[in-house]
């Protein structure tokens, strides 16, 4: 009855009742990992069928000699627990991979297998790029050789340090940022019989010190890097006399504004070679263009350009003459430039100036505007003391003139809407 449960390879025999591949397409084709790698095709079954791998779990990764004798199913649990509960947590992954695991077992077999075996040292690289250096304790103590390294003292004078309270041998000031950080630590001590409560608060006490002081000289970084100093005391005016820069645009003063929060990540040097570099993007892509430029035109050396350029330059001046020139002729023609072809008329002087754009706009001549109008406003008097009225309208105002009369009449307020 025992052999009637086991797996055979279709192809060579084997058993595969713990590991075999089954083709997805055939039926009842079933072949050991050794056939399968070897593209065994037998009947209707080919190489490039798929397949669905089949196993009960019982196999091991790293082979029979392996210590311990972990099966598929174990390791892959313990990859599981590796990635839920993160490496050292050593009980939780034991009871996660199940209980014939002890937590000694379970760190012994990952350190062994996935750190010092060849599947770590085919991973991970024996030197690690862009580590971060742990400077926090290199001898024991509890302060970083960034803070317990001096800086080299300001270059002042006698006069300037006691205006500013600086004491150079220390590099310190009389007030420091935080002036009351050392009242944390002032009353610590350490006794033996302090329990875990009172050694956690001191710890808390210390640490928060330590980030004071890291504040401190943060501020003091950036004092001596952007010359807050010097330029409190007046001696960056002097320096920007002796070596001028270029002249900052209106949109660069802008940008640095929006990026002065990046100050604190870069330094002096650094944020000034950024804008100048994009001052240097700037006038690089602006010669493309010209360049660009030149060779639409059909220019194709240097030599060329500047006799280009001399008559672009002509060109460009005698439109400039001939735009001045239109604008003072139009300025002397005045207003009545744009009723030339009725200025002269008679009746001209009559007129307002809606009037004038009116007869403009219809092609009349401000005496019959005059006259029509005269005759609309008599007829509209007459209708409205109850005297009938017969409308004589001269015979050369059809009825779109007339219809526009009206309007302009109705809309000025010389009738009414409903006499027109």
């Amino acid at each position: 009855m025992a052999e009637l449960g086991k797996k055979y390879c279709v192809y060579c025999l084997a058993e595969v009742s713990s590991l075999r591949f089954r083709c997805t397409e055939c039926a009842d084709i079933e072949l050991c990992p050794d056939c399968f790698s070897a593209g065994a095709e037998i009947g209707p079954h080919r190489r490039w069928h798929g397949y669905q791998l089949v196993d009960g779990g019982r196999f091991t990764l790293w082979g029979a000699e392996a210590e311990g004798g972990w099966s598929s199913r174990e390791e892959q649990l313990l990859l599981d627990a590796i990635e839920q509960f993160g490496f050292g947590n050593w009980e939780d992954m034991a009871a996660h991979v199940g209980a014939s695991r002890t937590p000694q077992e379970v760190m012994e077999h990952y350190v062994s297998m996935y750190i010092h075996g060849n599947l770590g040292k085919a991973c991970i690289p024996d030197t690690i790029p862009n580590r971060v250096t742990d400077h926090t304790c290199p001898s024991g103590g509890p302060l970083s050789p960034s803070l317990t390294t001096p800086l080299p003292p300001l270059d002042i004078s006698v006069a300037e340090q006691q205006q500013l309270g600086y004491m150079p041998l220390r590099d310190d000031y009389e007030i420091e940022y935080d002036q009351d950080a050392e009242t944390l630590i002032s009353g610590l001590s350490v006794n033996y019989d302090d329990d875990d409560v009172e050694i956690e608060l001191k710890r808390a006490h210390v640490d928060m010190y330590v980030r004071k002081l890291k504040e401190r000289q943060r501020r003091k970084n950036i004092a001596r890097d952007y010359n807050l100093v010097p330029a409190f005391l007046g001696k960056d005016k002097k320096d920007k006399e002796k070596a001028p820069k270029r002249k900052i645009t209106k949109e660069e003063k802008e940008l640095r504004l929006k990026l002065r929060p990046l100050y604190q990540f870069m330094s002096c040097k650094e944020f000034e070679d950024f804008f100048e570099n994009m001052h240097k993007e700037r006038v690089l892509r602006a010669k493309i263009r010209e360049l660009q430029r030149y060779r639409r035109n059909g220019i194709t050396k240097m030599e060329e350009s500047a006799e280009y350029e001399a008559a672009r330059h002509k060109r460009e001046k005698r439109k400039e003459n001939k735009n001045i020139a239109n604008s003072k002729r139009g300025k002397e023609d005045g207003k009545d430039g744009e009723f030339a072809a009725i200025e002269n008329l008679p009746g001209f002087e009559l007129l307002s100036d809606r009037e004038k754009v009116l007869c403009s706009s219809l092609n009349l001549s401000p005496a019959r505007y005059v006259t029509v109008k005269t005759i609309i406003i008599k007829d509209h008097l007459q209708k409205r003391q109850g005297i009938p009225s017969k409308s004589r309208l001269p015979s050369y105002l059809d009825k779109v003139l007339k219809k526009r009369i009206l309007n302009f009449l109705t809309e000025s307020g010389w009738i009414s809407r409903d006499a027109s």
